[in-house]
């Protein structure tokens, strides 16, 4: 009886450690979970929602030339690939449906999987993302950018 008790203690512990491993491989050795994306309420969006037509989303000046910025609670990132030319496309990474975290390098990127999109025109970069982040309606009227 003392062996079948010795047994079943080490097979417990043994399905204790392989879920415990389990939970930190997630992000793998060493690696951290991704930082959230920042945020930035729109101005007339309903809650978690797209924002309503002719809604604000942000001033032009909060735009990078060169890169862009994120509107989670919009689900939509603005992009100004080059002074003067405002771009909007959706959040949602193509591939498995993350939001996208940060715009920096020319590219809209994607921490789940590392997909990279152009901030030009929404196009894969690199994947695994295989179809382009979808474009969003907006309108540039004087230092304000609105939900079309």
């Amino acid at each position: 009886m003392t062996e079948l008790d010795r047994r079943s203690v080490l097979v417990g512990a043994c399905g204790t450690c392989a879920v415990l491993m389990t939970g930190c491989a997630a992000y793998g050795p060493g690696k951290a979970a991704p930082a959230p994306a920042p945020t930035a309420q729109p101005e007339g969006s309903p809650s978690g929602g797209a924002p309503t037509a002719g809604a604000k989303l942000t001033a032009t000046s909060d735009v990078p030339v060169g890169g862009g910025i994120i509107l989670t609670d919009a689900a939509m990132v603005i992009t100004q690939p080059k002074a003067g030319t405002f771009k909007a496309f959706s959040a949602i990474c193509t591939h498995q449906g993350c939001t996208v975290s940060t715009v920096e390098d020319g590219t809209i990127n994607c921490p789940c999987h590392g997909s990279q999109f152009a901030i030009a025109d929404g196009s894969v970069v690199d994947g695994p993302a295989r179809k382009p982040l979808p474009a969003e309606k907006i309108k540039v009227s004087g230092g304000n950018i609105t939900a079309a």
